[in-house]
């Protein structure tokens, strides 16, 4: 096998989420990117929220594992109570592998007390999987577990979610790869997907006096068989439209994770670099950006377009 094909071998090896489970292409910054993990998050903070990220893990390595994702969501006020809808790409790359996702999403929220929402929400997704062998060179090119020409296939694939929220905390619950797709890729070739559970929360504590805040949050995937947990701290400062966040985050036996941003207007940018504390090493991590923005686009609420007159102030 060529240096090429050893990406393969050391993505398998060499991180403990790639060992144990079929993970889900996994970012760092997850509460930028929480209608990802969860289709009911969609719409449900009241704001058109657009999102993209980029990660390059496992630096250093030819061919190492390239993610991209682009997504939004947003309320749909003229529905009549709160629902939302959301839409998002992403394209996963590792050797010779490339899969890709067109994520549509639909979720609608009720009211717990006061303050408090209860979200459910769903994804119907199209995932296309592609093998391309042609950066290969084997020493037996006879060898039936490679094929000798780039092979494709496509499937449906299906998830759901609940998410609680309010101005100080929030959880959320979601499975994704719900119905076990199952795609035919080329004439010989199969690739399954497990069924992922994912189970997040967090907060916002104010540290009183000052203008910073901390939020601190969890996040847990598993396939009931194996498990890996992140937990994450942000520290933000923030006056008038301006935000600036620190942040760490530790995944036991995986990662450790260094995390800096701004929000500046509605726009935020963050960037992010996870250092793998076994297998490859502090030096070989993953370098992340993520880039958001919110605006509100809440036509319907009373007073929105009200102005003062220019004559009678």
């Amino acid at each position: 096998m060529l240096k090429r094909l050893l990406i393969i071998i050391v993505t398998v090896l060499a991180l403990p989420s790639a060992v144990n489970a079929q993970w889900d292409a996994q970012f760092s910054d997850y509460t930028t990117l929480k209608s990802l993990y969860n289709p009911a998050v969609s719409g449900t903070n009241g704001m058109l929220d657009v999102a993209a990220a980029y990660s390059m893990q496992m630096a250093g390595y030819d061919d190492a594992p390239k993610t991209m994702y682009l997504g939004a969501n947003l309320p749909i006020y003229f529905l009549g109570p709160r629902h939302g809808a959301g839409v998002s790409l992403m394209n996963d790359e590792i050797g010779i592998f490339k899969t890709q996702r067109i994520n549509l999403q639909y979720a609608v929220n009720m009211k717990l007390g006061k303050k408090s929402r209860l979200a459910v929400g769903v994804q119907g997704s199209m995932i296309s999987e592609e093998i391309d062998p042609s950066d290969l060179k084997l020493s037996d090119t006879n060898d039936p577990a490679f094929p000798t020409s780039t092979v494709n296939g496509s499937g449906f694939d299906f998830a759901a979610g609940l998410y609680f929220y309010n101005p100080k905390y929030w959880a959320g619950l979601s499975v994704q790869h719900a119905n076990a797709p199952v795609l035919e890729v080329g004439d010989t070739y199969e690739v399954s997907m497990s069924q992922i559970y994912y189970l997040m929360g967090g907060c916002n504590i104010k540290i009183k006096n000052t203008l910073l805040s901390l939020q601190p949050s969890f996040l847990v995937q598993t396939d009931l068989q194996s498990w890996r947990e992140d937990v994450q701290c942000k520290l933000t400062y923030e006056y008038e439209n301006r935000k600036m966040f620190f942040g760490v985050g530790y995944s036991p036996k995986t990662s450790v994770t260094a995390m800096v941003g701004g929000n500046f207007h509605g726009v935020q940018l963050g960037y992010s670099y996870q250092m793998y504390t076994e297998g490859i090493g502090l030096e070989n991590g993953s370098h992340e950006i993520t880039l958001s923005y919110q605006t509100n686009l809440d036509l319907f609420k009373k007073g929105r377009n009200k102005h003062k007159s220019v004559r009678f102030l």
